[in-house]
């Protein structure tokens, strides 16, 4: 266990919220991840975060490729809570929100998100409960608008009033 001025420490690096959805054949699944960051402009590359026991994960690791949209902050809990709270191994989470099919399969979800990237995976790093996901933006766009307000952890926290689901990489 990690003293507490580790955790406390770590509440204060900076996050968005994102849903990452990811296909298996014809089964599509998503979840909300708080990791997900640039690593390179040229060529575009992303890498994001998501916990081994999803199935996302599993998705992302049998397809090699996800899409990632940043949520806007006035995207409500309700909606969070379907792709936050809930397993895809028992519920469909794309039953009634709104979504097209990206160029490379991955659900695009056109509610409360900004935009999306498609990414196709090159590089994985095991992190132990977490995989680090690395790969090439393939298709990208803006969903919403062109000035829209990101979604914060610290605005889901402070505002939103959200909790932190077990088996999330921060707090």
């Amino acid at each position: 266990m990690l003293p507490k001025e580790v955790g406390e420490s770590l509440s204060y690096i900076t996050y968005g919220l994102y849903i990452v959805t990811s296909v298996d054949g014809e089964k599509k699944n998503g979840l909300i991840v708080n990791t997900v960051f640039q690593v390179t402009a040229e060529p575009a590359r992303v890498a994001i975060s998501v916990n081994k026991n999803s199935l996302t994960h599993e998705y992302i690791s049998k397809s090699g490729k996800f899409a990632a949209m940043p949520l806007a902050q006035n995207t409500t809990l309700p909606f969070i809570g379907i792709f936050g709270f809930r397993t895809g191994r028992n519920f469909d989470k794309f039953a009634n929100v709104p979504y097209k099919m990206g160029p490379s399969g991955c659900p695009i979800v056109l509610k409360d998100t900004l935009s999306y990237m498609e990414v196709k995976v090159f590089n994985t790093v095991d992190m132990g409960t977490h995989t680090l996901f690395i790969g090439d933006v393939t298709d990208a766009d803006i969903l919403c608008c062109e000035h829209g307000v990101p979604l914060t952890y610290e605005y889901y926290h402070t505002v939103i009033k959200g909790k932190t689901p077990k088996g999330a990489t921060h707090r």
